[in-house]
């Protein structure tokens, strides 16, 4: 990802930024509160039965329902805004606005765009998810120094997710191939990629489909570090997991996106 930081990849990204300050107040307040009501309704109101009639143990050790939902809403929160991120206003750069025509009518090139889009999504992730993180430290329950580490795997995440539906958003001619992908990948992986209870829970298919996509990985750091119970080869796994997503999505959005703009 440190390619990404290039010169022209900074240029795309301020761009980008250019846009999101007229938007900046409203994004901030969802990213606030949309992991609130998450958590509350979520954590709070479904733990407090989880906790009466299973007991917490069976979850995460001795730790409650709602600890073991935080690390997952945080990773969850950054796939889901990336994802989106990758999708209509990737088409509307390169058909409706056409946003990504002014750029390559400049010396910049097909990688200097795709690598500026993984930089923005770096950097709004990074937004998503340290607003979540502030709103689960309200709570003494999800407060832990875990969450900073947490923040990273989250970005991590979100980038995995960014670059391959950067990918695919190049070449995608109606958007209702977008709503498609947000109910049969993004949602589902909401609900059965680990984030609200562990995956031994379902079938092995659908727990072998869970980890073939990096948001199960992140969550399983995020959550490791929220407990204080790391395991570094596992993280040093994950880490090389999503890193693999973020090479092929980045490679294959580059040729691309090379095909379209620059023939």
């Amino acid at each position: 990802m440190a390619a990404m930081g290039t010169p022209g990849a900074l240029r795309v990204a301020s761009w980008h930024l250019t846009a999101f300050r007229r938007f900046w107040r409203l994004n901030l307040l969802s990213s606030l509160v949309q992991p609130l009501l998450y958590l509350l309704g979520l954590g709070v109101g479904v733990g407090s039965l989880v906790d009466r009639n299973t007991g917490s143990g069976q979850l995460l050790g001795s730790a409650s329902y709602v600890a073991f939902v935080a690390p997952g809403l945080l990773v969850t929160t950054a796939m889901a805004l990336t994802a989106g991120e990758s999708m209509w206003p990737v088409m509307g750069s390169l058909t409706w606005q056409r946003g990504y025509h002014g750029i390559a009518a400049t010396s910049l090139e097909a990688r200097d765009i795709v690598f500026g889009h993984g930089t923005w999504m770096m950097v709004r992730s990074g937004i998503a998810a340290t607003a979540v993180a502030i709103v689960l430290a309200c709570f003494r329950e999800t407060r832990s120094w875990g969450l900073l580490p947490g923040i990273l795997a989250a970005i991590a995440v979100g980038v995995s997710f960014a670059m391959p539906i950067m990918a695919f958003s190049i070449n995608v001619k109606l958007d209702g191939a977008f709503a498609g992908l947000q109910r049969f990948l993004i949602i589902p992986l909401f609900l059965f990629g680990g984030a609200f209870y562990p995956i031994s829970q379902l079938p092995t298919v659908v727990q072998w489909v869970a980890r073939l996509f990096p948001l199960w990985h992140g969550v399983v750091m995020a959550r490791d570090f929220s407990v204080g119970d790391v395991d570094w080869a596992g993280v040093v796994g994950h880490t090389a997991y999503i890193a693999a997503w973020v090479v092929a999505g980045t490679w294959i959005a580059i040729i691309r996106l090379r095909k379209r703009l620059y023939p």
